[in-house]
């Protein structure tokens, strides 16, 4: 037979490299093919990264597990430097639990830094697709330039994944998700596509939602192609909700319920993720805020904007709001404000990327309002993280943020009402990969007579492409024409270059 190529094992979501060496016999034929939901790596250290796969023969099955049968599962995994796996470098077995939805969370380690890997899984017979992976640079290296590309929001119903195709297309060696990777409402009734079951509360609801998304190629390809960062935002819960208050009472739960709910989404959101197994959730927390270095390039502080924050001030939405200004008001909670302020000031790398969930910059309307589910809502929080970083000497502060369903780029600004303020740092917010729809081509940014600081919009759908030197961040918008008919190509609407030492954003 003819051999793959490295592209197609890559790509497909379906080659099973070296399947034709390893026939299956009769017995192992009639088990269906038990890795519908694909493969995945992230949290890569210098030494090791987590491999992650579910058990699904049948993803969307109502009761969460897939098709699979109450019984545990051994799962094989291997990792190697070439996609023929003709030598291992490392290897072994793994437990599927029926009481985990047959999900598998893999440390390989004794890994190499700043390395590419393949790796792959087989169990009940059958092997899984191939999937890419790579390592950070060794401590107190620099390491190869990092094409880093980071998404979010990425609505089922509204549209095909394309964005994550295009995304996989660019070989990047690592990709950040800023939330909203599911959406937890029922079917509609105009989408390109539709959710199946009612809105999700239960965990068997939560897991078939993630079974559906994973179900899909383009998905799947994005995860092969790269290990991946992840941080959840709001609908992997339940719209705006702030800490251990919902937004509204629809579905109508009791606070019992909603505990027992939010317990159920981190539980399967740590499922579904390749998060390390110190990540895995505690009753109804879950872990998530942390730091990955990559050499002495870039420090990633990834944040959870939604677990520990105050409610919205003045009932959310777009308000002009005395009380945001409170001064105990915090986005991050007490003790992840402290974490990200003492990680600031230890300057690991030349990067200090904040990789989060909501609009940071200031944006006021021209009467003067504001969303209050952003950083404009938690004003003293804000200017707490910006002038700690000030006066703790950040030399590159790059915020990275998804969840408007736009693509902007802003200077961050000492004191956002004066207009000879100095900028301090730079934020890049990626649009979504459908949500909202196909959007539109429009590029005039909104309120800027009122935020001279926002310096780029688009309304499309697409990704943020990233080459981190330590020279430069240069940065990509990347957008594709249409999500409602599958297939379309991606352009680069916009580049920016931010210059070491240079805040702010620079026009290529």
């Amino acid at each position: 037979m003819k051999r793959l190529s490295r592209r197609t094992f890559v790509l497909s979501g379906l080659a099973t490299a070296g399947a034709v060496a390893l026939p299956l016999t009769s017995a192992q034929a009639a088990v269906p093919f038990p890795f519908k939901l694909g493969v995945a790596s992230g949290e890569p250290a210098s030494d090791s990264v987590v491999l992650w796969t579910r058990l699904a023969p049948s993803p969307l099955n109502a009761d969460g597990q897939g098709g699979m049968a109450n019984a545990d599962v051994t799962v094989d995994w291997q990792v190697s430097t070439t996609d023929t796996f003709s030598s291992l470098v490392a290897s072994g077995s793994v437990t599927a639990r029926y009481a985990d939805a047959h999900s598998v969370h893999v440390v390989a380690g004794g890994l190499a830094p700043d390395a590419e890997y393949y790796y792959r899984f087989r169990a009940q017979g059958h092997l899984s697709p191939v999937g890419r992976t790579r390592t950070a640079p060794a401590p107190g290296t620099v390491g190869r330039n990092l094409v880093m590309a980071f998404a979010s929001c990425s609505h089922y119903e509204s549209g095909y994944f394309t964005a994550y195709r295009r995304m996989a297309e660019d070989r990047p060696d690592l990709i950040l998700h800023l939330g909203d990777y599911i959406y937890e409402g029922g079917p509609g009734s105009s989408g390109v596509r539709q959710h199946a079951g009612a809105e999700i509360v239960s965990l068997a609801d939560y897991r078939r939602r993630y079974a559906q998304y994973k179900s899909d190629p383009d998905l799947q390809a994005a995860h092969a192609i790269a290990p991946w960062l992840v941080v959840p935002d709001d609908h992997e819960v339940e719209n705006n909700y702030a800490n251990m208050v919902r937004n509204d009472s629809s579905p109508v739960l009791t606070a019992a319920q909603w505990t027992a709910r939010r317990t159920a989404a981190y539980r399967a959101y740590y499922e579904n993720m390749p998060l390390r197994p110190s990540q895995a959730p505690t009753g109804n927390s879950i872990p998530l805020y942390r730091r990955v270095n990559w050499g002495t390039l870039a420090t990633f502080h990834m944040l959870d904007t939604r677990q520990f924050r105050d409610d919205q001030a003045c009932g959310d939405g777009w308000k002009v709001c005395a009380a945001a200004d409170t001064a105990s008001r915090s986005l991050t909670g007490a003790a992840q404000e402290a974490w990200l302020l003492d990680g600031l000031a230890q300057h690991y790398g030349t990067w200090d990327i904040l990789g989060q969930q909501v609009f940071f910059a200031r944006q006021y309307d021209a009467g003067g309002a504001a969303n209050m589910d952003a950083w404009d809502g938690y004003r003293a929080s804000r200017s707490r993280i910006q002038q700690g970083w000030i006066d703790r000497s950040v030399r590159n502060p790059l915020v990275l943020t998804g969840d408007v369903h736009a693509a902007w780029g802003n200077d961050l600004k000492a004191d956002y009402a004066s207009s000879s303020s100095a900028t301090i740092g730079t934020e890049l917010v990626c649009t979504s990969i459908t949500s909202g729809g196909n959007g539109s081509t429009t590029t005039t940014i909104p309120n800027a007579g009122t935020n001279p600081h926002l310096k780029f919009y688009s309304n499309l759908r697409g990704y943020v492409r990233t080459t981190i030197s330590p020279a430069q961040v240069r940065a990509d918008f990347r957008a594709v024409s249409s999500v409602t008919e599958h297939g379309a190509a991606a352009t680069t609407l916009k580049s920016f270059a931010i210059l070491d030492g240079q805040p702010g954003l620079r026009a290529l």
